[in-house]
């Protein structure tokens, strides 16, 4: 019986040190900001961020899109320089027609930049087909947002 315990204790260990390596995900830092809903990070990589949409700022057939210039700059508040970590839904693409990379971002300190975007008026949520993992909570933060006038909504209650 003792043995059994043992082997149970060591199974439960290993699975656990595997459980916690498959979540430490390599931190990467931002290089720079593109506009509210996409990023470049120090490898090069552009990455827009799965789930929500912000105003145009830098959209080659679009002019720039009211409130688009505040939330290029929340974006730039929150992450420019600093250390990331991307997610990746398993019920989206994994990049889009511009090869940029489609991803959740969250900071070092846990903070869910795409969700903070929504949830702050700087953006709105994307509805997908199939379902996006974070769907319905981004959508619970847009009402929540229009409904208090958070950013983007003010102008339009």
């Amino acid at each position: 019986m003792r043995q059994r315990y043992h082997s149970l204790e060591f199974v439960l260990a290993f699975l656990l040190a595997s459980v916690l390596a498959a979540g430490a995900q390599e931190l990467i830092r931002v290089k720079q900001v593109v506009d509210g809903d996409t990023i470049i990070l120090e490898s090069g990589e552009r990455v827009r961020l799965l789930g929500v949409n912000t105003p145009e700022v830098n959209h080659p057939k679009k002019p720039v899109e009211p409130f688009g210039k505040e939330a290029a700059e929340f974006t730039r508040r929150m992450v420019e320089g600093k250390l990331v970590r991307l997610e990746f839904d398993p019920h989206a693409n994994k990049q889009d027609n511009h090869s940029r990379v489609f991803a959740y971002v969250f900071l070092q300190d846990g903070t869910f930049l795409n969700a903070e975007i929504v949830r702050r008026g700087y953006g709105f949520a994307i509805r997908g087909n199939p379902r996006l993992k974070y769907e319905s909570e981004f959508v619970q933060l847009e009402l929540h947002a229009r409904k208090k006038g958070r950013g983007l909504w003010a102008a339009k209650q």
